[in-house]
């Protein structure tokens, strides 16, 4: 009787533990603390922590040097000279203006920044030109 007892009592807990473990949001608020915080950023500090978070942007882009791709000033500066839409480019839908021949690369992240959101895309944008001199 008593094993019976104690295996009802660890499959009773093994069950609640599975339970709590398939919805993790269920009892905690990180996801609303995440999602209210990424409201209350600046779009040049959201567009910054997509650049070097889930855009993995920064991987090719530095700030003031090009490594594979060209440099954030480039960017800004080139766009910005030549009256050019970031956003337009990153859903896919403009020709590339800086570094033509690096598009290839580029080209392989395109569906990255086409499933970003609008919102997403001008926070991007609005960081690069914050790099501008």
């Amino acid at each position: 009787m008593k094993k019976v007892l104690f295996l009802s009592a660890v499959l009773a807990f093994a069950s609640c533990k599975k339970e709590s473990t398939e919805n993790p949001t269920e009892n905690s608020t990180e996801s609303y603390s995440e999602g209210e915080s990424a409201k209350a950023k600046t779009p040049e500090a959201l567009g910054k922590e997509i650049f070097e978070g889930q855009g993995n942007c920064i991987s090719c882009h530095q700030v003031d040097q090009k490594v594979i791709g060209p440099s954030l000033q480039e960017i800004a500066k080139t766009y910005k000279d030549k009256k050019g839409d970031i956003v337009t480019f990153l859903k896919g839908n403009a020709e590339p203006i800086v570094d033509p021949s690096q598009f290839a690369v580029m080209k392989t992240n395109i569906p990255i920044t086409q499933a970003m959101s609008d919102e997403e895309l001008k926070a991007i944008e609005t960081y690069i030109y914050s790099n501008l001199k």
